[in-house]
């Protein structure tokens, strides 16, 4: 790349950004519908079945390997701070299940004809800022050139088989627990109109690093029956995965959910991503929104949350417990947002 020719900005060369680009539920499952099942493996703990966060494998009565890859486009401009949001999203799926992260491979394509070196090394220095925060090393990789640039991890974990936390191990009556405010994608539409100001991408920074800690200390918690975190799908998404796997309702009490400051006031101006709209499109009609539920906080509740919060079912009992945990890992913004009722699958808002 020539000295005198200016870099374009990351997210520009991007069609989406964060785990705004997955595709959409409904079209997913359409794609996945006829993939074999792992059922002729004993030791496969977890697969594919219930859309979990990753795969968890059994070496012996007390160790299990967790095993996961994300990987997407820029959700920022700074190169740093896109490997640093990436690399916290990919763990986040090892503290989901309950595990302890123990390596990191880097994913990377990047256009190198548009991007410099320093750009790209600066992506990988994010990256591997955050897995030492983590403990872990970033052990070696895989890159391609590419026309859009991507970056992830693929990380491998440990875990005690009966520690593990599914998604789908909800029971009647527990509460659920949401760990990071919500508001990530409408945040990073803003950005790229040029509409966020500095306080909220500050603040879309610190949500979108904070490693999800708490997970493993979690699958320690009595009374915690299940697992997952808040990504691509939106709130609504991997909630009702939860309840398809657990063949449960659940109610949702939008009063208690936590936002970023501000969303509410974007998403009512019009923000918002193309990803909310085509969740919605995939999985509305299991939703039950009450008549005071605005078009604006819909789409909070379809937003894809890049690097999103822990989501939580447990006893009523065990909620103050689950919440202190939280505490201690400095997330100041953790809450009961509802709880699970009796035998279906869709989500009632009031």
């Amino acid at each position: 790349m020539s000295s005198d020719r200016a870099e374009p900005r990351l997210t520009s060369l991007s069609h989406g950004g964060g785990c705004g680009c997955k595709i959409a539920p409904g079209v997913l499952a359409e794609i996945l519908k006829d993939s074999p099942a792992g059922g002729v493996y004993p030791d496969l703990l977890v697969g594919s079945e219930t859309s979990d966060d990753a795969a968890v494998f059994r070496l012996n009565e007390t160790q299990a390997i967790v095993s996961t890859t994300d990987f997407f486009m820029p959700i920022v401009d700074d190169p740093f701070e896109f490997g640093r949001i990436a690399a916290a999203n990919a763990l986040s799926d090892i503290y989901a299940m309950g595990g302890r992260p123990l390596l990191a491979l880097a994913i990377l394509g990047m256009p190198v004809n548009i991007l410099s070196k320093n750009t790209i090394r600066d992506i990988l220095r994010g990256g591997a800022t955050v897995c030492r925060q983590a403990g872990i090393p970033v052990a070696g990789g895989h890159s391609i050139d590419s026309v859009e640039p991507i970056y992830g991890l693929a990380v491998t974990g440990v875990v005690d088989p009966f520690l593990i936390k599914r998604n789908s191990g909800a029971q009647p009556g527990d509460v659920i627990i949401l760990g990071k405010p919500l508001g990530v994608g409408i945040f990073s539409a803003a950005l790229k109109k040029g509409l966020l100001e500095e306080g909220g991408y500050r603040a879309m920074i610190e949500l979108t690093t904070q490693l999800n800690l708490p997970g493993e200390a979690l699958a320690c918690t009595a009374g915690v029956h299940a697992m997952t975190d808040v990504t691509g799908f939106g709130l609504l998404g991997h909630l009702l995965e939860m309840c398809r796997g657990s063949s449960l309702g659940a109610y949702i009490d939008s009063a208690q959910l936590p936002l970023l400051s501000g969303v509410l006031e974007l998403a009512r101006a019009g923000i918002a991503t193309g990803a909310s709209a085509r969740n919605w499109q995939s999985y509305g009609d299991e939703v039950r929104l009450a008549p005071a539920i605005d078009g604006a906080l819909r789409a909070i509740l379809a937003d894809p949350q890049t690097s999103g919060g822990l989501l939580i079912a447990c006893t009523p009992q065990t909620a103050a417990s689950v919440l202190e945990t939280f505490a201690r890992f400095e997330f100041d913004r953790a809450a009961v947002i509802g709880r699970f009722g009796a035998k279906g699958s869709r989500i009632e808002v009031t």
